[in-house]
């Protein structure tokens, strides 16, 4: 007796990534593709409804993201593996899904072999995280504690980040200038680098910045 398909839900804010996942796993006969959802609130509601195997969740979406998605479902009895496939990987968006239960972090360069795979795993309830996120955790794991940023000194980054200067910082922030070089002087120590061009590309690499955010 053959054995009955996984059962999917599809949560993506971008309609044509739906349709792409939709189309492949609709077109293989071990899955079924209960329903999609286009954010977090959405998929939440779909899953209590629809009761799937697995849910596709993608991480940033308008109204309620997929780490608040994950958690809100887990309060509510929802039993559905949860598999992220997202196109981020910094430490802002892996950790947050991991911690609130996510099965599996793969990004969305991944193989529709690799994808399919994932899918059967997470439905099994064993964990698939692609190798990059796997590398990022282990770092994490390893490193000592980072003392995190205050809210100055994140406002001081997000204008360096800019290409403000520390006088027009200053100005901005209503600080004194050498204010805005001791929080300059603290981030770097936090942030482990040595000059401004290296905060910067550090705070990118960790999630603390964001293109078109500051």
């Amino acid at each position: 007796m053959a054995e009955a398909p996984i059962r999917i839900l599809v949560v993506d804010d971008h309609p044509v990534v739906r349709d792409g996942l939709c189309g492949m796993f609709t077109g293989d006969p071990r899955f079924e593709v209960v329903g999609e959802a286009g954010d977090g609130a959405e998929a939440v509601t779909l899953a209590e409804a629809l009761r799937p195997d697995v849910v596709l969740m993608d991480l940033r979406m308008p109204r309620v993201d997929g780490a608040t998605a994950i958690t809100r479902m887990a309060e509510r009895g929802v039993t559905a593996k949860v598999l992220v496939l997202t196109t981020y990987e910094t430490d802002r968006d892996v950790l947050p899904a991991i911690k609130a239960g996510a099965t599996g972090y793969l990004l969305k360069d991944a193989t529709q072999q690799d994808l399919f795979r994932a899918v059967g795993a997470a439905a099994r309830g064993e964990s698939v995280i692609s190798p990059s996120v796997a590398t990022r955790l282990l770092s994490q794991v390893r490193a000592p504690a980072v003392e995190p940023l205050t809210q100055r000194e994140l406002e001081v980054l997000q204008l360096i980040a800019r290409g403000t200067t520390n006088r027009e910082a200053a100005r901005r922030l209503f600080i004194s200038e050498a204010s805005v070089k001791a929080h300059l002087l603290h981030v770097y120590a936090k942030l482990g680098v040595n000059d401004r061009a290296a905060a910067v590309a550090t705070a990118y690499e960790r999630g603390l910045l964001t293109p078109g955010g500051g």
